[in-house]
């Protein structure tokens, strides 16, 4: 069997051939294991061609927002449900995706990310979404469509990534660094949420994930914020803080005020590091029954609390202002 290889066609290039052959020749050249490598290129009048390797679990936005409830429903089907365990691989089908694995593919991408960064302060990702951060049999993020944004015609609205975008982003041809972190914090709010950003100018279903947050947190600290899935899990409410800490902080509303994606990085791993034992008893957990929710709420709830008394809340001035 040969190669196989994922093809994307690209539509709204305004750069003439030799700025096209010239950006896909140096973003070819970016190698790190968590940037999907491109493998060649075609151009002429009509079309626009890239080829990729393909990443057989999809994307990030497919694994949270589509094969969440295409399992759930399936799963509720009492024949496929016994078949499935039957098999012994139901626990391949669970409907949901716990915090190690959430927080694997947010190093991941803030591992891929931060190396692109690390070529130069003019070099950016441009369209950092769930949608292009794909995914390996094992569940390892790899960042996709990097540094394509620049080869689009100006958008008076950049509706494309609009629930991504950071307020002072109005082309999406010129996406700063401190930009892409804002766009990073979105997605680990994403990871967290189990929400998907809204996209304002178009009709899909999401929510506006800083507000929707910042609602949130200051409603005394209720634990609502976090994705029900993830209460299944014991030992996690320290960790879902930690990285909830970490999206605000990206999200401020000034870009100065904004970590590097090199010490969104480092944090990310001490973080994992960190919790590596608990996220070997996640995955033991997920062959046994989930704990109650309702006590998997009390006890975040609980540990929301404890860093409040101990003064280390969050700063929600950090929060973009609306």
């Amino acid at each position: 069997m040969g190669v196989v290889v994922a093809v994307k066609r690209l539509k709204d290039v305004t750069v003439t051939e030799k700025e096209f052959r010239e950006k896909i020749e140096s973003v070819g050249k970016i190698n790190h294991e968590n940037l999907v490598p491109s493998r060649a290129y075609y151009y002429n009048k009509d079309e626009k061609l890239l080829v990729y390797d393909y990443m057989p679990m999809g994307s990030l936005s497919a694994l949270l927002h589509v094969l969440h409830w295409s399992f759930k429903s399936m799963k509720s089907t009492f024949v496929v449900e016994m078949f499935l365990k039957w098999l012994d691989v139901s626990e391949l089908f669970d409907d949901s995706v716990e915090l190690g694995t959430r927080s694997g593919i947010a190093l991941g991408a803030a591992r891929g990310i931060a190396h692109l960064h690390s070529h130069g302060p003019a070099i950016s990702h441009g369209n950092i979404k769930s949608s292009n951060i794909l995914l390996t049999t094992s569940f390892e993020a790899r960042v996709s469509d990097f540094g394509l944004a620049h080869l689009a015609g100006p958008t008076p609205t950049p509706n494309r990534i609009d629930g991504y975008r950071a307020p002072e982003v109005t082309d999406a041809r010129k996406v700063s660094q401190k930009a892409d972190v804002y766009s990073f914090g979105i997605l680990l709010l994403e990871l967290l949420t189990g929400k998907a950003p809204t996209h304002s100018h178009l009709n899909d279903e999401g929510v506006d994930l800083p507000r929707w947050v910042q609602s949130v947190v200051r409603d005394e600290w209720t634990s609502e914020v976090f994705d029900l899935e993830l209460l299944r899990y014991q030992n996690v409410e320290e960790d879902m803080v930690q990285l909830l800490q970490l999206a605000i902080n990206c999200t401020a509303q000034y870009p100065d005020n904004r970590p590097s994606m090199a010490e969104m990085r480092d944090q990310i791993e001490e973080l994992c590091r960190s919790s590596s034992q608990e996220r070997d008893t996640h995955l033991i957990l997920r062959m046994t029954r989930p704990p109650n929710r309702r006590t998997r709420l009390i006890q975040v709830h609980r540990h929301l609390n404890s860093l409040r008394a101990k003064e280390r809340s969050f700063d929600l001035s950090l929060f973009p202002h609306f």
